[in-house]
């Protein structure tokens, strides 16, 4: 798994490469984690080149839900695979992120 960051004013994109499984989920915890993070207003999660999510994946983006909605945060996936999209879908996540097609949409999404 390879992650990798971009910053443009107050979002920051996260960008996914690999695998995303219980070794991998660690290292992105801990970019999650890290408190600069708290600084921006929207956390963008480029998911195209995300071909496999684990169970510790999506429980390192559970776990940081709450704290990002209680400092007004907003968590924005895009550009996820179909297969990937469908693990979302089936747990219901869908529901409770929130999931565009595009970086232009990701933007456009409100912080309310």
């Amino acid at each position: 798994m390879k992650i990798t960051q971009e910053i443009k004013d107050k979002t920051i994109t996260i960008s996914l490469n690999g695998e995303l499984d219980a070794s991998s989920s660690v290292l992105l915890d801990e970019e999650l984690s890290k408190p600069e993070i708290m600084l921006f207003n929207k956390v963008l999660v480029d998911c195209e080149h995300l071909n496999y999510i684990s169970s510790a994946g999506l429980g390192v983006f559970i776990s940081h839900l709450q704290r990002f909605e209680d400092a007004q945060i907003k968590l924005i996936f895009f550009n996820m695979q179909e297969k990937v999209k469908n693990v979302f879908e089936i747990l219901g996540l869908d529901l409770l992120m929130t999931i565009v097609s595009t970086y232009d949409e990701a933007m456009t999404v409100s912080n309310e």
